[in-house]
């Protein structure tokens, strides 16, 4: 039976915003959408939906995920399988990490003593643990094409998106509202278009929006002050609908 989007965000754990970004982005579009503006979730939806998730579970940027389901190689059976694999592999590393917290806490009382290498047990470093999967399964063109989007951002690029979330974070305590947020976020939606591609203004919008609900866009934004994911969001919301008018 078809579902509604409030009904498939309850039902999942997500937001509705979230769903409407991955409509936006063509990541996940519902079955049908009906003549009062509806949007209908099917079966074959649902299915798909828990792919996306299960690769979010593993750190899979959202352009890859749309790479990696939309290859005519892709099969949700084995996909399936290597999620299984991998986060089997995920729960052993975090196992690890566990154990490794219970032995610091007893060697912080005095209880055992811990030699340096055991204090980072479980600890790992390595780059997209998930990829080499990716590769064998659904080919290297997918995730070398994904992966030459950001290699390829010249340095110029790069401190152009540095310079202006060190902007915005020096105004966060302003109203997102002001002019002064309004421009810094301007400048922000017209760095997006000329170097990741065309963002309308609902793709915008939504990108905002999965700043706050994805804890890891939260984390590397609020890397330039305390709070700057929230104040870009409600910027970026406030830019989209104003101009929209």
């Amino acid at each position: 039976m078809a579902m509604k989007v409030k009904e498939l965000a309850d039902l999942v754990g997500i937001s509705v915003r979230t769903l409407h970004y991955y409509d936006e982005i063509g990541l996940l579009s519902p079955e049908e959408t009906t003549d009062s503006g509806y949007r209908l979730y099917s079966d074959e939806n649902l299915e798909m939906l828990q792919q996306i998730l299960f690769f979010r579970e593993l750190d899979m940027p959202l352009k890859e995920i749309k790479q990696m389901i939309s290859s005519a190689s892709f099969n949700k059976q084995e996909a399936l399988r290597q999620h299984q694999k991998m986060l089997i592999e995920k729960r052993s590393q975090l196992d690890k990490l566990i154990h490794t917290v219970d032995k610091t806490i007893k060697h912080m009382k005095g209880e055992i003593q811990m030699t340096d290498k055991e204090k980072f047990e479980g600890f790992d470093f390595s780059h997209n643990p998930y990829e080499q999967e990716a590769r064998k399964q659904w080919g290297d063109e997918a995730v070398d094409e994904s992966n030459a989007r950001v290699a390829g951002l010249s340095k110029d690029a790069q401190k152009a998106v540095s310079d202006i979330y060190t902007k915005l974070a020096s105004i966060r305590a302003a109203s997102p509202q002001s002019e002064e947020a309004q421009a810094a976020i301007k400048e922000w939606y017209d760095c997006l278009n000329h170097n990741f591609g065309k963002y309308s203004l609902d793709a915008f919008k939504g990108l905002g929006q999965m700043y706050v609900d994805d804890q890891r866009f939260t984390k590397n934004i609020d890397q330039y002050g305390d709070g700057l994911a929230q104040f870009m969001c409600e910027a970026m919301a406030h830019f989209a609908d104003v101009n929209q008018k």
